[in-house]
């Protein structure tokens, strides 16, 4: 089963949460989400089977401490979501950051040219532009134009206004191609997520914790032929309302004979991507069979 290209979760839930957060508090909003954990389990099968399967078969828990990483996991998320829309509405006051490699990831941007920068749906990916300051108005995100048309209806309804951009994918045509090109011409910053793709894209594969995983060519392929510096960027949430932001900058790849740039890129943002879930094994967001194959196993508990 692979993803669809489009986020669960109606409007109605996001402005139901961003209402909340604006009338009764951030800490109100997370008190209601025991609810909607409860609710979401049985109700959501398809995400509830692929975090299961993740538990037991990646991460080798038993069924107990399995049905405590779906609590985990969903309430993480809603933490998540919550932390988004408030960060972004002007509380980022009521949280704590913290920065790795932030002096690399910075001189980077400051070296006058385009840059490249892959994510992945674990922690808060979003939540970092805030910080960018001078350089948000610089960033456009790549998103499925399903997943984009979601968030803009979202941000309109609630007046919120964002510095940087989006780029919409349509599969039907190429336009977003030359608009990244563009973007990275005018010597601003493309942000992808690297762990998603949809139906008939093209993919690579490679062995991600433990078990073969296919990804998206396409933020890969552009990266390594773009010729532009590339980092890689996640924003995971730590316990008191602290996110903690990880910036890695992607070593010089050249082709060999063995590997193509692109695998290459690949395996360095797998790497990256590995240690981030072994840290944070709760904030893994991907609702769907991610890995190859899932095979029949017996697990002493």
């Amino acid at each position: 089963m692979n993803w669809k290209g489009k986020t669960r979760g109606g409007t109605f839930g996001y402005l139901f949460f961003i209402g909340m957060i604006k009338y009764l508090g951030i800490t109100a909003a997370y008190g209601f989400l025991c609810l909607v954990i409860v609710y979401f389990i049985p109700f959501a099968p398809k995400a509830t089977r692929s975090t299961w399967q993740y538990s037991r078969q990646i991460l080798g828990l038993n069924r107990l401490r399995s049905i405590g990483m779906l609590f985990r996991n969903y309430y993480r998320l809603g933490q998540i979501l919550i932390d988004r829309f408030a960060i972004t509405s002007g509380m980022s006051g009521k949280y704590q950051f913290e920065f790795s490699n932030y002096k690399e990831f910075l001189d980077i941007l400051d070296s006058e040219q385009g840059v490249i920068m892959i994510g992945a749906h674990v922690g808060n990916w979003e939540v970092g532009a805030p910080f960018f300051d001078k350089y948000g108005k610089k960033i456009n995100i790549v998103l499925y134009d399903a997943e984009h048309k979601k968030i803009k209806q979202v941000l309109e309804k609630n007046g919120i206004e964002k510095d940087y951009k989006f780029i919409p994918v349509n599969q039907d045509d190429l336009a977003h191609v030359f608009k990244i090109t563009e973007a990275l011409d005018r010597k601003e910053y493309v942000c992808f997520q690297g762990d998603r793709y949809v139906g008939a894209e093209r993919v690579m594969q490679t062995t991600f914790m433990g078990r073969e995983a296919r990804f998206p060519s396409g933020p890969f392929l552009l990266a390594a032929r773009m010729k532009v510096p590339v980092v890689f960027y996640f924003a995971m949430r730590e316990k008191g309302r602290k996110y903690h932001f990880h910036f890695v900058v992607s070593q010089k790849i050249e082709r060999t004979k063995d590997k193509k740039p692109e695998q290459m890129l690949l395996e360095q943002y797998v790497r990256a991507l590995e240690q981030i879930v072994k840290q944070y094994p709760e904030q893994w967001f991907n609702y769907y069979s991610f890995w190859n194959t899932f095979e029949p196993q017996s697990y002493a508990d």
